[in-house]
C-alpha cells in the first residue's frame, strides 16, 4: 500500500489558508484542497504535501543514450522511471498521457527502487519521461540512497526549479540533460506557459556545481529553427556553459496540438553546422540516415565513440579519459 501523502518541502503558509509553493518559478499559490500547476503538490488543511511521492507511472530499462546523455557512462543501460504531472503545458507534448493525464501508478519506496535497480543490473536511475523536478523529495531521497550503494542518478528535465532546491539536489545528482526549448522568452510564454531565464539559470548552476550537463533543443519548423535562433542559442551556451557542453538538436514531428510539418532535414544539418563553429560536441536526434551521432576528438578528429541507433561503442578513449590518438583530455564521465 502507498504511504500517506508525503510532506512537501520548499513552501510557506499564507494568511488566508493558501500556501505558496517555492519549488519552481511558478510560485503557485494554492488554496486548501487544490494542487499546483504540476498536479503533484497539494494543499491539505494549510499544509503542502507531495502527493505523488514514490508513485511511479512509468518504468523501463533504457540505454542512457536515449535520454539523451552521450558523455556520461556511455553504453550503460539504466532503470528509467517517471511520475504523473508536469509544471509545463507544452503544446505537442510527446508524453501527454502522463504529463497532463493520470496513468495508473505503483508506489515504490526509495529503498525498494534502489534494490530494483541493483537487481536488474542497472548502474544508475534516470528520472525522466515527464518532469522529474516536480518529484523533488522522492528523487533526492532515491539519489541519496543510490549514491550509498553505487547507483548514480540522472535527470532529464525542463530545468524549471528555484535555486535553493536545485542546489540541494546537486549534492546527490550525477548528471542532467536540460531541454532548452528555445532561446526566446516569448516562445516559452506562448508554447510552454513558462519563462526562459530560470531554465538558463538552472543550466548555469549545474555547471558551477560540477554536475555533468548536456542540453537538448527540439527544433520545430518555423517556430525556433531559424539560423538566428540556433546561432543565439549556441552562442549563449558557449559563452555561459562552455564549449565542452554537449548539445543535441532533436527533430520535431507533429503531435497533439502541434501540426507544423516535420522539421526539414536540411535545417537540422544546418543547425549542426552552425553549432560546430562554437561547440565541440553537437549531435542530431530523430534524423535517420544522415549521421550526427558519433563523437570525434575536438583536437584531431579521431573517432572516440561510435553510435548506431542506441548501440554504443567506445573506440578512441583511454581508461583515463583521453583521446587515444593525440592525448587530449576529452569531456566524458566514464
Amino acid at each position: 500500500m502507498p504511504e500517506p501523502n508525503h510532506p512537501a518541502e520548499y513552501w510557506r503558509p499564507l494568511d488566508d489558508g493558501r500556501v505558496e509553493c517555492e519549488l519552481c518559478p511558478h510560485r503557485c499559490r494554492i488554496a486548501d484542497g487544490d494542487a499546483g500547476i504540476c498536479s503533484t503538490r497539494t494543499n491539505e488543511g494549510g499544509e503542502l504535501f507531495a502527493t505523488e511521492y514514490g508513485r511511479t507511472c512509468s518504468l523501463a530499462i533504457d540505454p542512457i543514450e536515449k535520454k539523451p546523455l552521450y558523455h556520461f557512462h556511455p553504453g550503460d543501460d539504466v532503470l528509467s522511471i517517471g511520475v504523473n504531472g508536469c509544471n509545463f503545458k507544452c503544446l505537442g507534448c510527446q508524453n501527454f498521457h502522463i504529463s497532463r493525464e493520470k496513468a495508473p501508478t505503483e508506489y515504490v519506496a526509495p529503498d525498494a527502487m534502489i534494490e530494483l535497480a541493483v537487481s536488474r543490473g542497472s548502474p544508475g536511475i534516470a528520472y525522466t519521461y515527464t518532469e522529474p523536478l516536480i518529484w523533488f523529495e522522492y528523487i533526492r531521497d532515491c539519489m541519496k540512497l543510490g549514491n550509498e550503494q553505487g547507483v548514480y542518478g540522472v535527470i532529464v528535465s525542463n530545468g524549471y526549479i528555484e535555486v535553493e532546491p536545485l542546489e540541494e539536489l546537486t549534492t546527490v545528482l550525477g548528471a542532467a540533460n536540460i531541454d532548452v526549448k528555445s532561446i526566446r522568452d516569448d516562445f516559452y510564454k506562448k508554447y510552454c506557459g513558462a519563462r526562459l531565464e530560470p531554465v538558463l539559470r538552472t543550466c548555469g548552476t549545474l555547471k558551477e556545481k560540477g554536475i555533468h550537463l548536456e542540453v537538448t533543443n527540439l527544433l520545430i519548423t518555423d517556430m525556433n529553427d531559424s539560423e538566428e535562433d540556433v546561432t543565439d542559442l549556441v552562442t549563449r551556451i558557449a559563452e555561459n556553459l562552455g564549449r565542452d557542453t554537449p548539445v543535441h538538436f532533436s527533430r520535431y514531428f507533429p503531435y497533439q496540438e502541434m501540426d507544423a510539418p516535420p522539421t526539414p532535414v536540411h535545417r537540422m544539418l544546418r543547425a549542426k553546422e552552425i553549432a560546430e563553429r562554437e561547440l565541440y560536441y553537437v549531435y542530431l536526434g530523430n534524423v535517420g540516415g544522415v549521421g550526427g551521432a558519433d563523437t570525434t576528438c575536438p583536437e584531431c578528429a579521431n573517432l572516440l565513440v561510435e553510435r548506431a541507433g542506441y548501440s554504443t561503442k567506445v573506440v578512441g578513449i583511454t581508461d583515463d579519459g583521453k583521446c587515444n590518438d593525440c592525448g587530449r583530455t576529452v569531456d566524458f564521465v566514464l
